[in-house]
């Protein structure tokens, strides 16, 4: 009898199994069709943030936001408006900041989960195909600045969240959607804010993507303002001033040379390759026929997760100070712009990792890579408060595909429509009861 027993509970466990793996496939197919159904509304929705300009800078972006939590309201979503004080957006060079929190929750017991996207966008520069803001869909293709990256995933993010609901199932824990308007600037007033004043404490995070890769680390950034004082004087007797312009060429010839020794530095991180220095910006002198006496570069030191960025920034300061003490009569003011540390992979994220790739697959029909990414993110701003996180959105197979930051960003219509659904799905095998 009691091998009989055995044998029956064997079966009903199996029997058991299969009817719930049946149910999650039923609840599945489901969020699928919902996503299905409404798509063109989502569509509008991404049309109608899009439409909404947020450049960053003049970064004027509270009108945006007013917009957003309007558009979120008419879908029942209340949005919290938190406003950054004018004096501290000042003085981060912007003009106006205010984040959105859209608070859902489900049940006791669970996980918090927040879902990440900014909306602040670099200016669109010259040649574009199809208008900057105008939100155009041609051949699949929706078009504007921050169609990919990351208006997309506001979008994605919201659908998702409203296909969970829409099943009616039992659900414990919560979610978030963070919608701010600082990444651009390094995120300090975005999610950084949030975070610092106690408005958010998320068990997980999704975040804004730029691929169909699952982004679980990404380099950090040091950001350097280098102002070399020389002496201005006439051409006609230049040994009667000091040349800033020879010293910083100098000094360009050591910085560029250090990239050399950057190359050995090897990250260990499958996306990511080794650190890097790059001088984006030189401005000097003041005409044709006058010794320059003052030159001032801006340098981009990426530094790849294993790295230690108090360790970089003072190797990169030494490197910089000892160069410029061989120009003699020139004076060296160093200001660091920005410290971006770089985001290490935290344990508690493989749930997140688990589902997103099984869904991914099943959405999109190919194995989705869990990798690192050479950019830098606020993501690295939950990692600091030990929030285990994921980079996944509406992206193409690489971020250069949907020309994000170029002319013509564009996100494909069925890529949108995919990272909805894979999205959802993964909200509700974390959430359900």
């Amino acid at each position: 009898m009691n091998v009989d027993k055995n044998v029956d509970d064997g079966a009903n466990d199996s029997a058991h199994d299969s009817a719930d793996g049946s149910a999650r496939a039923g609840a599945h197919t489901a969020l699928d069709h919902w996503v299905d159904q409404h798509f063109d509304d989502e569509v509008r929705f991404l049309q109608a943030l899009v439409q909404c300009p947020t450049d960053t800078p003049p970064g004027n972006n509270t009108p945006h936001a007013e917009r957003t939590a309007e558009l979120l309201q008419a879908m029942g979503l209340g949005a919290e408006r938190h406003a950054v004080p004018d004096a501290e957006v000042k003085a981060h060079g912007l003009q106006s900041i205010t984040n959105l929190i859209v608070r859902r929750h489900y049940g006791d017991g669970g996980s918090l989960i927040a879902l990440n996207a900014h909306g602040d966008v670099v200016p669109p520069g010259e040649g574009w195909t199809h208008g900057p803001y105008s939100g155009a869909v041609v051949d699949g293709k929706l078009y504007g600045r921050a169609a990919a990256v990351s208006k997309s995933d506001i979008a994605s993010f919201t659908f998702a969240t409203r296909a969970l609901e829409s099943l009616g199932v039992p659900l414990k824990g919560g979610i978030e959607l963070h919608i701010t308007y600082d990444e651009e600037f390094g995120g300090a007033l975005g999610p950084g804010w949030l975070l610092a004043h106690g408005l958010t404490k998320p068990d997980l995070l999704i975040a804004a993507g730029f691929s169909y890769q699952v982004v679980t680390a990404h380099n950090g950034c040091l950001q350097l303002e280098l102002t070399l004082q020389g002496l201005a004087s006439h051409a006609a007797y230049p040994q009667t001033g000091v040349d800033a312009l020879q010293a910083a060429n100098r000094l360009l010839t050591a910085l560029y040379a250090y990239n050399g020794v950057l190359k050995q530095r090897c990250s260990q991180i499958a996306g990511i390759t080794h650190p890097y220095l790059n001088v984006g910006r030189i401005e000097g002198g003041s005409n044709t026929n006058v010794v320059p006496g003052k030159v001032v570069l801006k340098l981009d030191r990426r530094m790849i997760p294993e790295e230690d960025p108090a360790a970089v920034e003072a190797e990169v300061r030494t490197l910089i100070e000892r160069t410029v003490a061989a120009s003699p009569g020139i004076t060296l003011h160093i200001k660091r712009l920005l410290l971006a540390v770089p985001l290490q992979p935290l344990p508690g994220n493989r749930p997140l990792v688990a589902a997103i790739q099984q869904h991914a697959q099943a959405v999109f029909g190919e194995p989705i890579a869990e990798s690192g990414s050479p950019l830098y993110t606020d993501v690295r701003l939950y990692g600091a408060y030990g929030v285990p996180a994921v980079i996944y959105g509406a992206g193409p197979r690489t971020v250069l595909e949907s020309n994000a930051k170029r002319a013509d960003e564009h996100v494909r219509l069925d890529d949108l429509r995919g990272a909805t659904k894979v999205i959802a799905r993964t909200l509700l095998d974390l959430l359900r009861t």
